[in-house]
């Protein structure tokens, strides 16, 4: 398993949450499952459920993970309403 590293978080793309773009025939998910954080990382843990800004993502090679940086964080789904 690849480890994030510095102020680096490894997402499993969310494919329930994917939103179609205008002018875009793809879809992209800006949700994902955090998988794995790096030693700078504070703002979430392992197993939150996040949302990121579009397109700040790096996908990688293994099918549906992506690199972000915790700066690239817009929230964490919480289960409180």
């Amino acid at each position: 398993m690849l480890k994030a590293i510095s102020d680096r978080i490894i997402v499993r793309l969310a494919e329930n949450h994917k939103s179609s773009l205008i002018n875009m025939d793809e879809t992209y998910s800006n949700v994902g499952t955090v998988v794995s954080i790096g030693d700078r990382v504070d703002m979430v843990k392992v197993g939150d459920l996040v949302v990121f800004h579009t397109f700040d993502e790096l996908p990688l090679p293994e099918k549906n993970l992506a690199v972000i940086k915790q700066s690239s964080l817009l929230g964490v789904y919480t289960e409180n309403n």
